[in-house]
């Protein structure tokens, strides 16, 4: 049985549905992250099983348990803000004790608690630290102490790590991923960053208008993304329409091979960058002129124009990459490309 279960959850706003009809489980001690634009639903969604919003339609249950009437001060779950919404009065350890004396949990017992909580998040010693004196990452490993305190059954978290500059991000995003798995911690957690997503779940989840789009391993999504919306939302851009026959499809790029069993007939094509290569010109498919390069610190991304076509973005190594302005030849390869399927209209 799932932990979490929600059953055609809607939320309406002024008669709009901002979560429509969603369905959602989360296992025990599965880490699931809900991923989409502003406005796509997904705070709602978390605010909704914590109790903080009231659903329209549907349920959401714990442990098997309707939720339906129960106030979020009894649901058992922990909530982690974007602000972290700290209290300024207390000093740490009155912060992350917090929850542990709302339990009423003895003195020994909130002492002993948070010793072993900021340990935990890398801040031993600092119970008696004020709150103002933290840098940003420390005032988010408090908040975590604190919504971990009280052991919650399901710990969510509301776009945890968006106010922190991006190379802390990274650093602590890897530290929740083996943090929550050495705990067993299960986790619902929403962010608009895909790199945060794919680094901290087991599953992550794409959010379009208030539906889900897609839902699968982070692999499985950036492998097969299941339409337009979502292959743009991950920052894929050479998507294109095409007519698939056998395997290749007709495309404003010209003939591209396609992976054996793609659907047929008119559709959408994606081709990931790595699958456009830099060729000699006798084996090109296509020629194109280095409009501007990018250095992405792993690799340089190169955005290719054809003469009379939508641009295409490359990928290749900082000493392979060639200066803008020159000419080169493009080849496709059928491993990097995706024929998606048809997506609600944008």
């Amino acid at each position: 049985m799932a932990l979490l279960e929600l059953d055609d959850a809607t939320v309406r706003f002024g008669g709009r549905a901002v979560l429509d009809d969603v369905d959602l489980a989360v296992a025990e001690h599965e880490i699931v992250c809900v991923l989409g634009p502003s406005g796509s639903g997904k705070s709602t969604l978390l605010r909704a099983v914590a109790g903080l919003q009231p659903l329209d339609g549907g349920r959401v249950s714990l442990d098997g348990r309707d939720q339906t009437g129960v106030p979020a001060h009894k649901r058992g779950v922990g909530l982690m803000f974007q602000d972290h919404q700290l209290f300024p009065q207390r000093d740490v350890g009155g912060n992350v004790a917090f929850g542990l004396r709302m339990h009423g949990a003895s003195r020994d017992e909130q002492a002993s608690r948070v010793r072993e909580l900021l340990a935990l998040v890398g801040l031993p010693g600092a119970e008696h630290r004020a709150v103002a004196a933290l840098s940003g990452g420390e005032q988010q490993r408090v908040a975590l102490a604190r919504a971990l305190a009280p052991r919650p059954r399901l710990l969510m978290l509301d776009e945890p790590l968006g106010q922190l500059d991006r190379s802390l991000r990274e650093r602590l995003v890897v530290e929740l991923r083996e943090l929550f798995g050495d705990l067993g911690t299960t986790v619902l957690a929403v962010t608009h960053d895909q790199g945060e997503a794919f680094a901290l779940a087991d599953r992550v989840v794409v959010m379009r208008d208030g539906r889900i789009a897609q839902s699968g391993t982070p692999l499985e999504v950036w492998q097969d993304p299941a339409d337009e919306f979502v292959a743009r939302f991950l920052g894929f851009d050479n998507v294109v329409p095409a007519s698939v026959t056998g395997e290749s499809a007709d495309t404003p790029w010209g003939k591209v091979p396609v992976p054996a069993g793609a659907p047929q007939g008119p559709g959408t094509i994606l081709v990931r960058p790595a699958g456009v290569r830099l060729v000699p010109a006798a084996d090109a498919q296509l020629t194109c002129t280095v409009a501007a390069r990018t250095f992405r610190g792993t690799h340089v991304a190169l955005h290719l124009q054809p003469a009379d076509a939508p641009r295409l973005e490359a990928a290749c190594a900082l000493r392979e990459a060639p200066e803008p302005g020159a000419e080169v030849g493009v080849a496709f390869d059928a491993a990097e490309i995706v024929v998606l399927e048809a997506g609600p209209a944008s």
